[in-house]
């Protein structure tokens, strides 16, 4: 059961204690780890000294920092209509401003540098009433994170989230046409696109272009209302056989990490990211 691509989870999913949560991904079988919150801290706002054991406890257990999951443009943007409330904003610990982003930006390219992370996660501002009013601030804003990033021989993560102004495959798609950029690419999120309405695979997935997908995000869900009900993973709404077969035949080489946000049997978070794991596991392997 070898995975054919490589696995990977946000180690909070698993628990706030990042010991806690890398040991049960490595009996999974996942060698790579994204950074989200790490003992109820959002990375970003983890100390220098808390980044040195971060990095310890990752060397440690053989772990490669494969994103830094960071709250970039998860806000409002300043001058948008109203924020569409029938999505629910997580903010995992890190609840920011537009006059924070600057101060953010910088954070996080310098942790990403420090763990030798490629791909700094960005969104695109909460999403409103009128998602299409927001389409040139959010490019502008994506074109700015794109070239310091450049700079820094990083790649910005645009992700596509319910919950902001690019939720879909369609809308991701038209921002990749108007922003050609080599440092741009996608943290592809199929669960995401199906909250928003989005039939995400095969429809949504096929408007995108594979070369520019560079990181995947694994959970599944049934929609009710654009109310998302999490669960096991493989055994929900998202043809998930379906569309890594599909990254396979296209090249894809990157991560397929898991995201889990069922809450668990019981709650149990951990057995709930492990029974996801399993099933990720497997489903990668074909």
């Amino acid at each position: 059961m070898t995975p054919k691509l490589r696995i990977a989870a946000i180690t909070d999913e698993f628990s706030p204690d990042l010991a806690s949560a890398l040991d049960a991904m490595k009996a999974i079988g996942m060698t790579g780890a994204e950074l989200r919150v790490v003992w109820g801290e959002n990375i970003l706002d983890v100390s220098d000294y808390g980044l040195r054991h971060v990095k310890e406890l990752l060397d440690a257990r053989g772990f490669q920092v494969i994103s830094i999951a960071s709250p970039l443009l998860k806000c409002v943007l300043p001058g948008a209509p109203e924020v569409d409330t029938r999505f629910q904003h997580d903010v995992f610990a890190s609840k920011h401003t537009y006059e924070d982003q600057p101060r953010l930006t910088e954070r996080a390219f310098t942790i990403a540098k420090h763990l030798g992370a490629p791909i700094v996660r960005v969104f695109s501002y909460w999403r409103t009433v009128r998602p299409e009013s927001c389409f040139k601030g959010v490019v502008k804003a994506l074109h700015q994170l794109a070239d310091q990033a450049e700079r820094e021989n990083l790649v910005i993560g645009l992700e596509n989230e319910h919950a902001c102004n690019i939720s879909t495959a369609k809308e991701t798609a038209r921002v990749l046409a108007e922003l050609d950029h080599p440092n741009l690419k996608v943290v592809w999120d199929p669960a995401n696109a199906f909250v928003a309405g989005e039939k995400a695979f095969p429809r949504g997935y096929r408007l995108l272009d594979p070369a520019r997908i560079a990181h995947v995000h694994a959970k599944d869900c049934n929609v009710s209302d654009h109310t998302p009900v999490w669960g096991p993973f493989g055994t929900m709404s998202i043809d998930w056989k379906g569309q890594i077969a599909a990254l396979l035949a296209d090249g894809y080489s990157g991560w397929l990490s898991l995201e889990t946000h069922w809450p668990g049997p019981g709650g149990d978070k951990m057995q709930g990211s492990t029974i996801c794991g399993w099933n990720l596991r497997a489903l990668a392997a074909g």
